[in-house]
């Protein structure tokens, strides 16, 4: 990788530093941290950073205007922008676990409100970003070869050419990634999406951010070969991804030899072990059903891998009475097995991190929360830093106080980690 660099444009009051080196580490910060290699643009209204691909990937204004020094807009490979808010950073870390809250552009569950995306300083960065960008590159053709390149590239990644590719990108993953797993915030949702599968195995009646496709896996070649045009889509900036998400809905259904070679093929096809950000990562979702039907030796085997791998369950309720209403068709026994098999894999296994959902709503019957409880709280003997509990609201709507009072309730008695799901796309 070549060493830092940097061009200043005196005259149009701009500066350009390439290959400017970050964190090399996820770090929690109450302040804006930066990981990886990027290429920063200075200009007087605005700073933009850019990937190794030369396409932008944030943007914080510099006027006045902007909401708030310490915030800025980040886009995805999906092409959205998502702007981080500090929500008075106490209230934000407690309820998210972590210190900037993703306000997103599509509905969701908003759990603390700010509607960043209304305001006009916001709306003008997003809609002139490249014009910036093309005035502070203006006479770069003048600079040495190695400023030039960079700013070629990022002069031929436009707005148009990026909807473009993120539209590559859904080809290649066979659809849009329609939500990420909770515990891919420990890696700000910087996730390379590789499918091993699709669909899911219930069709519950509440969900609404999953698909409607049979549960199928992958074969290994298509798995391979999909390695293969993710790593060419992400080009140089590949060294800036440290994880994958193995998808779809239900990766944890596949047979054990298909996720273990799925994953050391990601390994080494997408070198998430050895990026410039320490800690390779592997993220995924599955089922009770899923869960249970793989034996400890699996498991065992997962955390003998270089890699950390987090496994969010879908477990939702332990009320049956909830479960009914949801069209889940699991039982509450069912679901406390699920669970405590959870907190013995959790025990053994350093690397693999079980993790949970339930649902909250002031629409469930009584019951529920109680049943919550009896799992997060009286069913273990003490409190754990391993295996944190996400909730996601049933009503994707404004900011509720109800819901958020619900929340802080049961934070303060879970003796594991609880935290309000994020629930995010890609």
């Amino acid at each position: 990788m070549p060493e830092p660099s940097s061009l200043e444009h005196l005259s149009g009051q701009c500066r350009l530093d390439v290959f400017k080196r970050g964190r090399d580490r996820y770090e929690k910060t109450s302040y804006p941290s930066r990981t990886g290699i990027y290429h920063e643009i200075i200009s007087k209204r605005a700073v933009l950073h850019f990937n190794l691909n030369g396409e932008i990937i944030r943007l914080a204004g510099r006027g006045k205007d902007w909401p708030h020094p310490q915030e800025w807009l980040k886009r995805t490979i999906g092409n959205d922008w998502i702007y981080y808010s500090t929500g008075g950073y106490t209230g934000v870390f407690e309820t998210t676990g972590e210190y900037y809250l993703p306000n997103l552009p599509y509905p969701t569950n908003n759990h603390m409100g700010g509607r960043p995306f209304e305001t006009t300083a916001v709306k003008t960065l997003i809609r002139s970003w490249f014009e910036d960008a093309r005035a502070a590159l203006a006479d770069v053709d003048d600079g040495p070869s190695q400023i030039s390149s960079v700013a070629r590239r990022i002069l031929a990644s436009s707005p148009e050419a990026l909807a473009a590719k993120s539209g590559l990108l859904r080809r290649i993953t066979g659809g849009p990634v329609s939500v990420l797993p909770p515990d891919t915030r420990h890696v700000d949702y910087q996730v390379i999406p590789l499918n091993i599968s699709r669909g899911c195995l219930y069709k519950c009646g509440f969900c609404r951010v999953k698909n409607s496709s049979r549960f199928t896996p992958l074969n290994r070649d298509t798995i391979e070969a999909n390695i293969g045009r993710l790593a060419d889509f992400f080009g140089d900036d590949l060294t800036n991804f440290n994880a994958a998400f193995l998808g779809d809905h239900d990766a944890l259904n596949c047979e054990p030899d298909l996720i273990l070679e799925a994953i050391q093929l990601a390994c080494a096809g997408l070198r998430l072990d050895s990026s410039s950000i320490r800690g390779g990562n592997v993220f995924m979702f599955g089922s009770v059903s899923s869960l249970m039907k793989h034996k400890q030796v699996f498991f065992d085997a997962l955390g003998r891998l270089p890699i950390s791998v987090y496994i969010n369950i879908g477990l939702e309720s332990a009320h049956q009475n909830t479960l009914d209403l949801l069209e889940k068709p699991l039982s509450a026994h069912e679901v406390a097995a699920a669970f405590e098999r959870m907190q013995q894999i959790n025990q053994a296994c350093p690397n693999v991190e079980m993790t949970a959902n339930f649902v909250t709503g002031q629409e469930l019957p009584d019951g529920h929360y109680e049943a919550l409880l009896s799992l997060v709280r009286n069913s273990l003997n003490s409190a754990k830093s391993k295996g944190c509990i996400y909730l996601s609201p049933l009503q994707f709507d404004s900011p509720s106080r109800a819901r958020l009072f619900d929340f802080y309730r049961l934070k303060r008695l879970s003796r594991l980690p609880l935290f309000m799901y994020t629930i995010q796309r890609l």
